[in-house]
């Protein structure tokens, strides 16, 4: 705990040698007293539920069939119940996909919350980067999720002098 504090109080200190003015949002904060974000989340959770809705149905249609097989399995010949066995495995794999086509990384709730969300996150930055050229911060911070760099005097960026040394440029 002490050397949390030694080293917040030396980063403290040097940043006020070196005279850079940063500041501090709160991204999450912002976005929650916009009233278009309020209205794009409260879209994107109606179409999620309208999917998920769609999916549990299909999911109880696939139960209903499990259970009708399995009471029907001792009746059934070996080329019925391999027929049988094939739907349940069809209607397995079909639910899967539609799982992962909506739900899944870089599925139809990403793409929908990329083209309803992602407007207002931007229209968000771009004021942030407005007011930090305007007041002369070189660092706004965001504290929502961790502490995150949103802005950064590009002056400040000495990724080419790291290039050089490393002899790359």
């Amino acid at each position: 705990m002490k050397k949390i504090l030694l080293l917040t109080c030396l980063l403290g200190f040097g940043m006020l040698g070196f005279s850079q003015k940063y500041a501090v949002i709160d991204t999450r904060y912002i976005l929650d007293k916009m009233p278009d974000y309020k209205t794009a989340q409260k879209q994107l959770d109606d179409i999620a539920a309208d999917w998920q809705k769609d999916i549990d149905a299909q999911q109880k249609e696939l139960d209903n069939m499990y259970k009708a097989y399995e009471g029907e399995q001792v009746m059934l010949s070996d080329e019925l119940k391999k027929k049988r066995e094939d739907q349940l495995f069809n209607k397995e794999k079909s639910l899967r996909d539609l799982q992962r086509k909506r739900f899944g990384f870089e599925g139809d709730l990403f793409k929908k919350r990329q083209e309803l969300i992602k407007p207002i996150q931007d229209k968000v930055y771009n004021a942030v980067q407005k007011m930090a050229v305007t007041r002369g911060y070189d660092f706004v911070l965001d504290k929502s999720e961790g502490i995150t760099i949103i802005f950064a005097d590009p002056k400040l960026d000495k990724s080419e002098d790291v290039l050089k040394d490393l002899g790359v440029r």
